[in-house]
């Protein structure tokens, strides 16, 4: 029981990082229908440059980290207007083909300025062990599902209250209409692209901290993925759910079965577990479901 407990907190907090990244997906998607598949470039660009300001100019880490976050919102609103702006108006399928050149296109800069060697954040969290009964979690696990679930609330809080907030929800539900009311949709289209690279930064970031930073890390956009189409493109509670549900698969996978088949099933469980989820609920399990009348 204590094993499965390990198993199941490690799921967790993994899970939630999933689902912050995943709401970067999830933002992109509601706002102009693509699927961004430079998101794992997005994590892995945020988490070198926090990692550089640390490492070479000796950056204490909330400050690094701030301005890393800095970095990335102006990454991803650049990137929106100088590469995806002329793809407004186009078929849905010229955005994505877009998106995965850019992700060539990053991950070859990422190459040249820190090539392939694996790298370590210096210890900014306390490495004595917590206790919880006969679970030890490691500080570092707890502080990274403090702050996602913080972001979460926070997130979820600028959605449901905020005036630019509200103005993406109503150019997710229908642009045309949005733009009858004022709202600037190719505004929106830019600050979508810019939150979508803060989540995914401070998604490498945590998982920085507790395995170590190389081009690899940049494969987690393409892990989380499933989490949002399992959870629902278009729902961002959908984000959430699905980020647990696989973090805590792949982490019981990982614990259970994998020592039994001699590893690799637990990179296979989440592509798995989406096709079962996808086979009775297309859309999703929070998806919205569309029907078009011709």
């Amino acid at each position: 029981m204590t094993f499965f407990l390990q198993m199941l907190v490690t799921g967790i907090v993994v899970g939630s990082v999933y689902a912050l990244v995943a709401l970067g997906f999830v933002l992109i998607y509601k706002s102009s229908d693509a699927i961004n598949f430079a998101q794992g470039e997005f994590l892995l660009i945020g988490t070198y440059v926090c990692l550089t300001l640390i490492t070479a100019y000796n950056i204490p880490f909330i400050a690094a980290l701030l301005m890393a976050l800095m970095f990335s919102a102006v990454l991803g609103f650049a990137i929106e207007r100088i590469v995806l702006r002329p793809f407004i108006g186009e078929p849905v399928i010229s955005m994505i083909m877009a998106t995965i050149g850019l992700s060539s296109v990053l991950a070859g800069i990422v190459h040249i300025i820190w090539g392939h060697e694996t790298r370590v954040f210096p210890r900014i969290f306390s490495e004595q062990p917590v206790k919880l009964g006969e679970i030890v979690i490691a500080p570092v696990y707890l502080w990274s599902l403090l702050i996602v679930v913080a972001m979460l609330i926070i997130f979820t809080l600028f959605f449901k209250y905020s005036k630019l907030g509200i103005a993406m929800r109503a150019t997710a539900d229908d642009q045309q209409a949005a733009m009858s009311m004022g709202i600037s949709v190719k505004m929106i289209f830019a600050v979508a692209w810019a939150i979508a690279a803060i989540v995914s930064a401070v998604g490498g970031i945590l998982l920085g901290n507790i395995n170590g930073v190389n081009a690899s890390l940049s494969a987690i956009g393409l892990k989380v993925l499933p989490v949002a189409i399992l959870g629902g493109l278009d729902s961002i509670p959908g984000a959430i759910i699905g980020g647990l549900i696989i973090g805590i698969l792949e982490s019981l996978t990982g614990g259970y079965l994998d020592p039994l088949v001699g590893g690799g099933l637990k990179e296979v469980m989440p592509f798995v577990i989406l096709v079962f989820i996808l086979m009775f609920k297309p859309y999703g399990l929070f998806g919205k479901k569309e029907i078009e009348r011709v």
